[in-house]
């Protein structure tokens, strides 16, 4: 497999006093057939704020273009691409 992309996922994280952290998004293209397992959170529901601070945004898996469960064992092809879209932190305070 071959990292394609690796990047902050800019603005993802909630607004507030401090600010949530942002996430990565990570794009991974295979160059020969494989089996991958993804074991990933806050898909459906966002990473709470505290404190009067915003949700963070939720994290998102995608296989050429199409979403994908957070977690699920899939097989790849060669030529296929999947992003990871990690969430943001929650924010902290007014």
């Amino acid at each position: 497999m071959r990292v394609a992309r690796y990047a902050l996922r800019r603005g993802s994280g909630g607004s507030g006093q401090h600010r949530g952290g942002d996430g990565l998004i990570r794009e991974f293209e295979f160059l020969r057939p494989a089996q991958v397992t993804l074991l990933t959170e806050r898909r459906k529901h966002r990473p709470w704020g505290l404190n009067g601070g915003a949700a963070g945004m939720s994290g998102c898996n995608s296989l050429n273009d199409q979403v994908l469960q957070g977690k699920i064992a899939i097989t790849v092809e060669p030529g296929d691409r999947l992003t990871i879209e990690s969430a943001g932190g929650g924010g902290y305070g007014h």
